[in-house]
């Protein structure tokens, strides 16, 4: 079978000299889970991933084998974006053209990245950000700091691809280039999405105190106006998967339930591309049951969610990711088997980049006793060998 993160733990422990028992009190898990994980009998869970990397000192990336190939070319498109970044406020200027034609680009580009397709939105965004620093450059007054304000959002929106394909090394300077444009344009809301995904990564890497304060400064600083409540209440779902991943369940449920009452008043939007909304928050509410809760509960609940053909697919397709895992863990590989399937039909690209998505499959290979025509097909579509 093909190498899980378990496999990874055990061959980085070993070269950190580090017994299981060790191991154990450094990432604050049991000895047990430390052992049947390294075995391949428990799943890694995006937590205990960072608490483990976090006491190995190595990338969570190190461990998973993130980033993966989508089955087309990437890596022009990735290295475009590096050049860009590296270029960072220096970066090479283009004539802009018209500001509404460069607006309307870069909804175009989010678009492409709500549809998942993030590669396609990879290729593009270098062009675009571009012809954005000509237009902050020569335009003046009201033009300018709209400018700014794209700039910042498309800084943004670089961080979400960067992260979402694994490539989390070109998330950081476009969070630090995201800062410094935010606050010379016309909306002031853009600083405060580009602290939240800074919280994200931190969360990622298992650093949750400064993840929690960034959260509460971004809650803190929404207003009542309809706006305000999505940067609020999109705050309190990212704070909820914060409080999860370190096991803190209660928190993660108060969360979820300040976001619940701000999506009553919201309605669906995606407005700053949230995706927020009562559905978005139900998907949340089951993430963190198989996180810090139930995974049973978790998997029986999220079996039914239910959403119209106008819901976000990448959203939807993480809802069947974890309710994969979630049934796994109940003891239910050919649920499991079934979610991950509607993952794959919801968003195929993020499925197949997503690092929970090979360990899920390891997991239902380990618990079937004969590999079925279903799960080899998915396995090969997804480029993992069993």
């Amino acid at each position: 079978m093909g190498t899980h993160v378990g496999q990874a733990i055990a061959s980085e422990r070993k070269i950190a000299g580090f017994s299981q028992r060790q191991l154990a009190t450094r990432a604050a898990y049991s000895l047990s889970m430390i052992k049947a994980v390294e075995q391949g009998r428990e799943l890694a869970s995006p937590g205990f991933v960072s608490s483990v990397a976090r006491a190995l000192r190595v990338t969570p990336e190190q461990l998973t084998g993130a980033p993966f190939d989508d089955g087309k070319p990437l890596a022009d498109a990735v290295n475009g974006l590096s050049i860009l970044l590296a270029e960072g406020r220096y970066a090479r200027a283009e004539e802009p053209g018209e500001l509404a034609a460069l607006e309307a680009d870069l909804a175009g580009a989010q678009e492409l990245y709500r549809r998942d397709r993030t590669r396609q939105t990879i290729e593009v965004l270098p062009g675009i950000i571009r012809r954005l620093h000509g237009a902050a450059r020569d335009l003046g007054d009201d033009d300018q700091a709209r400018a700014y304000s794209l700039l910042a959002s498309a800084y943004i929106l670089a961080e979400w691809s960067a992260r979402r394909t694994g490539h989390l090394m070109l998330a950081l300077p476009a969070l630090d280039l995201a800062d410094s444009y935010a606050p010379l344009g016309d909306d002031l809301n853009h600083g405060a999405f580009s602290a939240l995904a800074r919280a994200r990564i931190l969360t990622h890497y298992g650093e949750s105190e400064v993840a929690a304060r960034l959260i509460e400064q971004a809650i803190g600083a929404a207003d009542d106006t309809r706006p305000g409540m999505v940067l609020a209440g999109y705050s309190h779902l990212a704070g909820a998967i914060n409080d999860a991943r370190q096991l803190d369940y209660s928190g993660a449920v108060a969360h979820v339930d300040a976001a619940r009452d701000l999506a009553a008043h919201t309605g669906e939007t995606d407005l700053y591309m949230t995706a927020f909304g009562p559905l978005n928050v139900d998907i949340h509410a089951h993430a963190i049951e198989l996180e810090a809760g139930d995974p049973n509960r978790a998997a029986i609940g999220g079996a039914t969610l239910t959403y119209g053909t106008d819901a976000p697919p990448t959203r939807v397709a993480h809802h069947w990711q974890d309710n994969a895992r979630a049934w796994l863990m109940s003891g239910k590989p050919d649920r499991a088997l079934s979610s991950l399937n509607k993952a794959r039909a919801a968003a195929p690209q993020q499925t197949r980049l997503h690092p929970s998505v090979r360990e899920t499959v390891y997991g239902i290979a380990a618990a079937q006793r004969r590999q079925s025509e279903g799960l080899l097909g998915f396995a090969h579509w997804l480029g993992a060998s069993l």
